[in-house]
């Protein structure tokens, strides 16, 4: 069994999504947003740090998953989503949990079976493969898709682990 927290991060608003695996079962645990309220960067970190903090002591995850930043035209806000994922990053490294990062295509493709998914597709594969009653917000929807593309990466590293185990066993030759 594993607790996995997903993040989307943004300055303004990051997305949280918690599940727990149990071997290929998938539980929704909760989600939400971190929206900040601060004018000034810092001030927006701080709060983002302290979202992030409350979230782990909450729902004590056993691993931390986040989305990778995606450099677009605008290099101010990707400047910016670098920073709210460091504010992240730091609050789950000093929970000492392990932190994983996944680029925005690879998210897509382990949670809708295509990278170039739009919003509405992952929010309606997050109800899906979670059971929800109704679609959570886009941003904590995004969340959860990282925590479950973190769900289905682990549980394929476990089995290649195993199967090359196998392997240098003799056991397919």
């Amino acid at each position: 069994m594993t607790v996995i927290l997903g993040i989307d991060p943004g300055s303004r608003i990051t997305g949280y999504g918690v599940i727990r695996q149990v071997g290929r079962h998938l539980e929704y645990l909760g989600s939400g947003c971190i929206r900040t309220s601060a004018e000034d960067i810092p001030g927006r970190l701080k709060q983002i740090y302290a979202g992030v903090s409350e979230v782990i002591t909450q729902f004590q995850p056993d691993a931390f998953a986040i989305e990778e930043v995606f450099m677009g035209k605008n290099a101010s806000s990707a400047l910016k989503l670098g920073q709210a994922r460091g504010s992240a990053i730091v609050a789950a490294v000093n929970s000492d949990l392990p932190v994983s990062e996944y680029a925005a295509r690879l998210i897509k493709q382990a949670v809708v079976g295509t990278g170039g998914a739009d919003k509405a597709q992952v929010q309606h594969m997050v109800c899906s493969v979670l059971k929800l009653p109704g679609k959570p917000q886009a941003d904590a929807a995004d969340a959860l898709a990282v925590a479950i593309c973190h769900a289905h990466t682990h549980k394929t590293l476990i089995a290649m682990a195993g199967h090359a185990r196998s392997v240098r066993r003799g056991r397919y030759r």
